[in-house]
């Protein structure tokens, strides 16, 4: 190909790269092609003069949005979630109520040259109703409660992060994370509330044997807290290693196994961190006047040692197509075991459950169901789901305080120390839209007192948009 035929290819190309970069995807490589079997061009002049027209693209590009030349793309997404919220109990001592609420998170990710990339999120957080809370906002929940004749509401960091991807053969694939995190864990609420943006490093190992079957490694080291004037902070560390298998285009399956340990929980204290949930067994610190007489108490330090093994699998058949659906029908069987080696009692949990579909894109729906169980001491109660809970009751008064409790007092209490149903119905009209009715119906695993009602029924339906 001579030089002029070269610049007006060129030409062509750079002037629909002007238009933008929708029309650059589309029309470019069109009129390449087009060239190509005209015999104006052949194949490896039109690959090399892709090269050239991205690579001035991305440079023109640059210049005009006055980002740096080292960074690749720049993406803002983010979603909004609007719920009703209604709890339900038959205790006497429960006054039903409901309450909407609604939760935001957007941010950026750049993601640069060399295998780097930076992002952060915002996301709306309830102060006024975190009392367990001292300092920040709720770790375990992005929902902000409709209250305070239309008060203005507070934005937090919820992510913020730096990731390296180094590692990226044929078969290997490694990624590090620093800085305050989407939880690099496959984990489910019995262990994590999915609301939980965890803080330190995260190493994440996959390795794929052929195209059907895969294993993958995640190793955390979590920061609890930063104590000043003390060498025994509280960390969370983990492992985890996971194989995921497709069989055939109507079977695959997938199985984990993880460890998580906490060190130094004697420091988790109600004053030191946040004190949201409750099912833990902690020790009791016990005011008394002058004649020896209770006053009043608060909680410390879990009484047990977290060394928890998590065990979970799931298997799951594909339909080619069900009425209403659209694609192929998933039908998903699941289970999952917790055991804690650092308690003697109170110390298992599973769950299990079947799944119907999967909601999140266009006309597709799903319907879910599961029974879950966590004993009380089974892992630290300030990472579990702060939807689960139940009504406690203490058998207690202020002139006789047990020396270890799981809850500070009467009330509703989410957390470990729980059982019962759990079920959602979803459905997605739209590919950015997202609609779920899920109902939970819980009561305690312990009760305070034998025989008192301590289920509780809590009803949300969302409406969750993705954008």
């Amino acid at each position: 190909m001579n030089q002029r035929t070269l610049r007006l290819a060129l030409a062509l190309a750079s002037g629909v790269l002007a238009s933008g970069p929708v029309a650059r995807g589309q029309s470019a490589d069109a009129i390449i092609d087009k060239l190509v079997d005209k015999g104006i061009l052949t194949v490896d002049e039109a690959n090399q003069l892709r090269e050239d027209a991205d690579r001035d693209f991305t440079k023109a590009y640059s210049v005009k949005s006055g980002l740096p030349d080292w960074l690749t793309s720049l993406r803002f997404n983010g979603d909004f979630r609007g719920r009703y919220e209604g709890f339900f109990a038959d205790h006497p001592g429960f006054a039903d109520r409901a309450r909407w609420r609604y939760r935001l998170r957007a941010g950026f990710t750049a993601v640069m040259h060399d295998d780097f990339e930076v992002g952060f999120r915002l996301g709306s957080g309830d102060i006024d109703n975190a009392s367990g809370i001292t300092r920040g906002t709720d770790p375990i929940s992005n929902n902000q409660s409709f209250q305070n004749n239309a008060g203005k509401k507070g934005i937090f960091l919820d992510t913020v992060y730096a990731r390296w991807s180094p590692i990226n053969t044929g078969n290997w694939q490694g990624v590090f994370t620093l800085g305050k995190m989407e939880n690099p864990l496959v984990y489910s609420d019995l262990t994590f509330d999915n609301d939980y943006t965890p803080e330190g490093l995260a190493e994440q190992f996959t390795y794929t044997l052929n195209a059907e079957h895969s294993l993958k490694f995640n190793a955390v080291q979590f920061v609890l807290d930063e104590l000043g004037g003390s060498g025994e902070d509280p960390y969370l560390i983990g492992a985890q290693v996971r194989w995921d298998a497709v069989w055939n285009t109507k079977w695959s399956s997938s199985v984990g196994a993880a460890f998580h340990s906490i060190l130094n929980e004697q420091q988790l204290t109600s004053s030191a961190v946040p004190d949201i949930n409750m099912g833990n067994t902690r020790n009791v610190t016990v005011a008394r006047d002058s004649t020896g007489r209770a006053t009043g108490f608060t909680l410390g330090a879990p009484v047990e040692d977290f060394q928890t093994i998590v065990l979970d699998a799931g298997i799951t058949y594909t339909l080619e197509s069900v009425p209403l659906y659209t694609g192929p029908f998933p039908i998903r069987v699941f289970g999952e075991y917790l055991h804690n080696y650092g308690a003697d009692d109170a110390n298992q949990g599973y769950q299990a459950g079947i799944s119907f579909g999967k909601a999140g894109k266009r006309r597709t729906w799903e319907v879910t169901y599961r029974y879950k169980l966590l004993e009380g001491d089974v892992w630290w109660e300030e990472l579990t789901d702060s939807d689960s809970g139940g009504y406690y009751e203490g058998p207690f008064s202020a002139g006789s305080v047990p020396s270890t409790l799981r809850a500070a007092g009467t009330g509703y209490g989410s957390g470990t120390n729980i059982r019962g149903h759990w079920v959602r119905l979803g459905y997605s009209p739209y590919d950015s839209l997202a609609l779920n009715i899920t109902w939970i119906s819980l009561d305690l695993v312990d009760e305070y007192l034998p025989g008192t009602p301590s289920d509780i029924h809590r009803l949300q339906i969302d409406a969750i948009w993705k954008f």
